[in-house]
């Protein structure tokens, strides 16, 4: 809670709010995104993205600053303490511009409307993102950090500011010019980018794999070169790829790469979970912040491969992953919150790392020596524990000793905000893996999410984006529709409760109705009737750390085509399709999740359909099989006999007349529409299903 609050100050230079002890807040005070509240007590005079920013700009003849970024980056962080809390420098932006601050994970439309930009100009981007735009909302700069003063050979703020204040006050005409200019070029490589479409290709993923391997780092695993990031939906793309052709070096990419990462320092080794990226080769030194979504795909990487191979290590890590999510990142209520930041105290890592003394003195000597060899710690100042590429070994006592006493430190700053498109993917991944390692209890945590984002996040039926101190706020995206949409989908083939599977439909046609583009298909990012954008509504095509809306939509809207026999699903489906672009298999890298869908709707498809008792044992023997298997084109469907007309019959109604046999629990497989015979024996049921 802030303290008491006195009367607002206003002035021509910003307003204020002055605080009892003398402390100023500015707007961001009145936000609840934990990083704009984060900014709250800078002497910049701040806005919020709004109509009342660029009124404000246009009213003063302003051009406005435009700064993005999210709770938990370090970088965010040191431009804040440099430049944002720095009076004089405050002072020149007050002067100059007419400042807006930006979550982008609140905003995931507007940051990616100007990374795009940013991109376009710079050839790069990250965060912070730093725009300068007009009061049109007309970028004609960008930047990502910019320090203070001139440094690390970029131009700082105190004398770039004056730069563009002289720029915008003598040379209009040229600022006005840029700003269309690159409004032109958007448009252009919007236009050029679109896709040519094309039918669903078995080969592809294979290709996609090939491409992928040259990019491949076959000393540490991973792909590329220093920073290294994880990028989690590569790994069931080439997963997709090996099932095909069982060719191992394909196999061997995505192993070697889940080995290393880890045994890396890129894995906290004690509390588990991934950090966002390493900063070498090596995945040794990470940048220490972790996000929901990488410990949602990640989960789902290492359960899927423990699918395809059985070897315990994968299950444990996917198992690691879990148990840090569960224990650090669910609210009371569920719901999992956003991040964890890299810093504490003031330094990053600091949480994480130990010197030999501080681990001399938690294991004492007798237990030090193995610590030792086992973990690197052979520096004398801060320590990132890692093991051996090769070491597969469980982690036993002298682990959970350091673990307790790590937790009497000071923990990073959390960001407790619950978004609902990061929490569909740690759904659908909680509830793949509790269903492959018939775990209850991971399906169970998988629901009570659902159940939050379903009804807290819902009000009067229309989805939001964020909830924060028990605030639900900001229009969905497709995003938030699709991966909730997925999310539930896993929920139901992980415990067969119909009315998840309800609730699937019920949220696709949410994203139909206010996001669908009708005339070329495809899913517009924002609503129809959400605040317009400089740029319009866009459609994202192409995946990044997080698959695209259109990616898992496809995904969803096959599974629900075949579960449903909807062809309005099917019809949506192929549209998306045509949107692909026609070489999407030489560009895996931007394209994975895209891929995955096309792989499923490039056949072969399984409808499986255990008709028999829900709690009997011998239908979930067969729902065990196939849960624990690798088979990544299938829906999986539960038909009760206990009931002559169970809810799932009026959702798909090709199951009414299915049966148990003899008293006994029988499977149904059809494989792209062409149905065997029933059978109640779980390994002839493996044997149609091509896993056996």
């Amino acid at each position: 809670m802030f303290c008491t609050l006195v009367c607002p100050l206003r002035s021509r230079s910003g307003t204020f709010l002055l605080l009892s002890e003398g402390t100023r807040l500015n707007r961001l005070a009145k936000e609840k995104s934990p990083y704009l509240l984060q900014h709250a007590e800078n002497p910049v005079d701040w806005y919020a993205w709004g109509d009342e920013a660029f009124c404000r700009a246009k009213d003063d003849d302003k051009p406005v600053f435009l700064s993005i970024g999210y709770s938990t980056c370090h970088w965010c962080h040191v431009m804040e303490h440099e430049s944002f809390e720095d009076e004089s420098v405050a002072a020149l932006m007050n002067s100059t511009f007419v400042s807006v601050k930006v979550d982008r994970e609140e905003r995931p439309d507007i940051d990616a409307h100007f990374m795009r930009i940013c991109q376009l100009l710079t050839g790069a981007g990250g965060w912070p993102l730093t725009m300068v735009l007009t009061p049109e909302g007309k970028p004609f700069f960008a930047a990502t950090y910019i320090p203070k003063d001139n440094a690390y050979g970029r131009k700082g703020m105190r004398e770039l500011v004056p730069e563009i204040a002289e720029l915008w006050a003598s040379r209009r005409a040229e600022v006005d010019a840029s700003a269309e200019a690159v409004g032109r070029e958007l448009a252009d490589r919007a236009r050029e980018s679109s896709g040519t479409g094309g039918a669903p290709d078995p080969e592809a993923a294979g290709q996609a794999a090939r491409q992928l391997s040259r990019m491949f780092d076959s000393e540490n695993g991973g792909f590329g070169d220093a920073p290294k990031f994880p990028m989690p939906v590569l790994f069931p793309l080439l997963l997709r790829a090996w099932e095909r052709g069982k060719d191992p070096e394909v196999l061997r990419m995505v192993e070697q790469s889940l080995t290393g990462m880890r045994n890396g320092g890129i894995f906290d080794q004690l509390g588990f979970g991934f950090h966002r990226y390493s900063t070498d080769a090596h995945w040794l030194v990470p940048h220490f912040e972790k996000m929901l979504y990488d410990q949602a795909l990640l989960l789902l990487a290492y359960t899927e491969t423990w699918q395809a191979v059985g070897k315990d290590f994968y299950r444990r890590t996917a198992e690691e992953i879990a148990a840090y999510v569960l224990r650090d990142m669910t609210s009371p209520e569920g719901a999992f919150y956003s991040a964890e930041d890299a810093d504490s105290e003031g330094e990053e890592g600091k949480f994480y790392t130990w010197t030999e003394r501080e681990a001399a003195a938690t294991l004492g000597q007798a237990e030090l020596g193995q610590f030792v060899e086992t973990y690197g710690v052979l520096r004398p100042g801060q320590n990132i524990l890692h093991r051996d590429s090769a070491d597969v070994s469980a982690p036993g006592g002298r682990e959970e000793t350091l673990f307790a006493a790590r937790e009497g430190r000071i923990r990073p700053f959390k960001d407790d905000k619950v978004l609902a498109d990061w929490n569909g993917l740690m759904i659908a991944a909680l509830a793949r893996a509790g269903g492959a390692f018939d775990d209850p209890r991971l399906v169970e945590a998988a629901g009570r999410a659902a159940d939050f984002v379903l009804h807290r996040m819902s009000p009067e039926g229309r989805l939001c984006h964020r909830f924060r101190d028990g605030e639900t706020a900001i229009t969905a995206f497709a995003e938030d529709h699709a991966f909730l949409a997925w999310g539930l989908l896993e929920l139901y083939e992980a415990g067969f409760e119909e009315r998840f599977l309800s609730r699937a439909l019920d949220v696709m046609q949410g994203l139909t109705a206010h996001h669908w583009d009708a005339e070329e298909g495809g899913f517009f990012q924002t609503a129809a009737d959400a605040p317009p954008l400089p740029g319009g509504r866009v459609k994202q095509l192409s995946d990044g750390v997080i698959p695209s809306a259109n990616s898992v939509a496809l995904l969803v809207l096959l599974k629900l085509a075949r579960i449903t026999g909807s062809v309005e699903y099917q019809r949506m489906a192929e549209a998306i399709m045509r949107l692909s672009p026609s070489r999407g298999a030489e560009d895996a890298y931007s394209h994975a999740f895209f891929l995955c869908a096309m792989d499923m709707a490039a056949g072969p498809f399984f409808e499986i359909v255990i008709a028999g008792i829900p709690d009997g044992s011998d239908a979930r023997s067969i729902a065990r099989e196939v849960r624990r298997r690798f088979i990544p084109r299938k829906v999986l469907i539960l038909r009760p006999t206990d009931d002559a007309e169970p809810p799932i019959v009026r959702i798909a109604p090709f199951t009414k007349p299915l049966a148990s046999l003899n008293g006994k629990a029988a499977a149904y497989v059809c494989r792209d529409h062409a149905c065997s015979l029933p059978t109640v024996d779980p390994a002839k049921l493996l044997s149609l299903l091509g896993t056996g």
